[in-house]
């Protein structure tokens, strides 16, 4: 619980963002990888286990130095609340001082809720020290101002995040109308096979060329090269029968490898997301699950594996 009496940590923002969706961008891996941390930190996911006794273990880098860092999660009341301790950690996942030079806390207890009003959602984090010295807390307290600009510079990473994926959301299709796609990966060249394609089938592209540099960087995201802000991220084809083939780049340059095998799958879009689980579970039994299905970070509720037979399949199903 937070220690009242110590007037710990407390931080209120607001996004221009449903409670879910700002929920989700605490319970993803890949999410936190693209925000959490101070400006100018890169991070890197080790280990994430978003539930009750599981941890999330991260490396940051920037500035010249290495941290680690570890959560250890307790009560989680899905887009209510998220109750973590978090500590400095060395990169076996072992808490352990600060990297600084003061006598700061093992362990802080977080508490974080999340209240939405009209669209718009309040995030409220409060932290106090748990099992501290009387110097321990002493050091804490001196240093609040200066956790609050921390504090304040991740969750303005946090909005950039939520605002970039608004726009990637508002750019795909917005209807549910259930659907059976074929998705494509490229090495790189996905305009000009999806041009032959085009022109073979006399059709057009639905919703346009969606391309890597048509979208803002994400903080700590290495540039992009003048070559692969020209790439595909999205595009849609309708060709025969109301069968859509989808694609997009895959470069090795950004640390894909597209091989014969997983550069193709079947795309379903059900009506619902009780026929998206059901086909799900059904469909990956003896299967290989390469992402559980979910809220994705994009506003999708997804999952994607290979099935018994050796046969790739997306489920993705958007409310």
């Amino acid at each position: 619980m937070i220690n009242q009496s110590k007037q710990g940590l407390k931080i209120v923002r607001h996004f221009n963002a449903p409670r879910e969706v700002v929920f989700e961008a605490f319970a993803n891996a890949e999410a936190m990888g693209e925000w959490w941390g101070p400006a100018g930190m890169d991070l890197i996911v080790k280990a994430f286990d978003f539930t009750t006794g599981g941890k999330f273990h991260y490396k940051m880098e920037g500035h010249g130095q290495t941290m680690w860092g570890l959560f250890k999660y307790g009560n989680i009341n899905r887009y209510d609340l998220i109750e973590f301790t978090s500590s400095f950690s060395d990169e076996t996942g072992n808490i352990c001082t600060s990297p600084f030079p003061m006598d700061f806390p093992l362990e802080i207890f977080n508490q974080l809720t999340l209240t939405e009003t009209n669209g718009r959602t309040t995030l409220t984090l409060q932290g106090s020290p748990i099992n501290a010295t009387t110097a321990q807390e002493d050091t804490y307290h001196s240093i609040k101002d200066n956790m609050q600009e921390g504090f304040a510079g991740t969750f303005d990473k946090l909005d950039r995040y939520l605002q970039s994926r608004a726009e990637l959301k508002n750019n795909l299709r917005t209807d549910n109308k259930p659907r059976v796609c074929t998705y494509l990966n490229f090495p790189g060249n996905t305009e000009e096979v999806l041009n032959f394609y085009r022109t073979v089938f006399r059709s057009a592209f639905s919703g346009g060329i969606k391309r890597l540099g048509d979208f803002p960087a994400h903080e700590g995201q290495p540039p992009l090269s003048d070559d692969e802000k020209k790439m595909i991220l999205h595009v849609e084809l309708p060709i025969i029968g109301g069968h859509v083939l989808m694609a997009t780049d895959a470069p090795e340059s950004m640390g894909f490898k597209v091989i014969p095998g997983n550069n193709m799958h079947i795309h379903i879009e059900p009506g619902s997301r009780a026929e998206t689980k059901r086909l799900f579970d059904e469909l990956s039994v003896d299967g290989v699950v390469e992402m559980p299905v979910q809220d994705a970070f994009w506003g999708a509720y997804y999952g994607n594996f290979t099935d018994k037979y050796g046969i790739n399949w997306m489920l993705s199903h958007k409310d």
